[in-house]
């Protein structure tokens, strides 16, 4: 059974730019720049007709452009950090993407997502690292990730392996934005697919 998740993956340099925050905070497991993405709907363990459905009703979506920007980093966990994430905004855009998407999972038949959605691109997953020192890393990058602005030409359905720390992602399927083509993203292999 794959598991499967929609997402916009982030264009150009700006991977390579985030990933200059790794480091100073022992115990994260920093993620690789590759698989660094923005997740709109978590589908989870499905079988292969539920994935294919999935699929074909994402085909479906017609999306308009919209532009994103990075506003900082932040972390989930509050006294018991789980992971440091960059935040971004997408505006109502996003937004309206992101519900579109839950209420077609909802039609095939998939639960509804119960947490708030909080658009991010996890950095790092955290065991055992105190809120103190958390709290530093995010004081000392504060400025780091703001600012930056990137126009996704698409979004993307992504398989992904168990493992720790996330990743290795696939692309299985390439949605472009309409008006849009792919911009030859979606047969970039190495840039898509990460590491196997």
């Amino acid at each position: 059974m794959p598991r499967l998740f929609t997402a916009l993956k982030l264009p150009g340099p700006l991977p390579l730019r985030l990933s200059l925050l790794r480091g100073g905070l022992p115990g994260a497991r920093w993620g690789e720049p590759e698989n660094y993405h923005v997740t709109l709907r978590f589908l989870g363990d499905v079988d292969d007709r539920v994935a294919e459905e999935a699929s074909a009703l994402l085909d479906s979506s017609h999306v308009a452009p919209f532009a994103l920007r990075l506003i900082g980093v932040d972390a989930f966990g509050g006294s018991r950090p789980r992971s440091i994430y960059a935040r971004v905004d997408g505006g109502d855009a996003l937004f309206e993407l992101q519900e579109a998407q839950e209420r077609l999972m909802r039609r095939l038949g998939l639960p509804p997502e119960t947490r708030k959605y909080t658009p991010h691109v996890t950095l790092a997953r955290l065991r055992g690292v105190s809120a103190e020192a958390v709290a530093s890393w995010l004081s000392a990058n504060a400025a780091a990730a703001s600012g930056e602005v990137f126009e996704p030409k698409g979004f993307a359905l992504f398989s992904s392996r168990a493992s720790t720390g996330g990743g290795p992602y696939i692309c299985e399927q390439f949605y472009p934005f309409s008006g849009c083509d792919d911009g030859g993203e979606a047969d970039d292999e190495a840039d898509w697919q990460g590491p196997r």
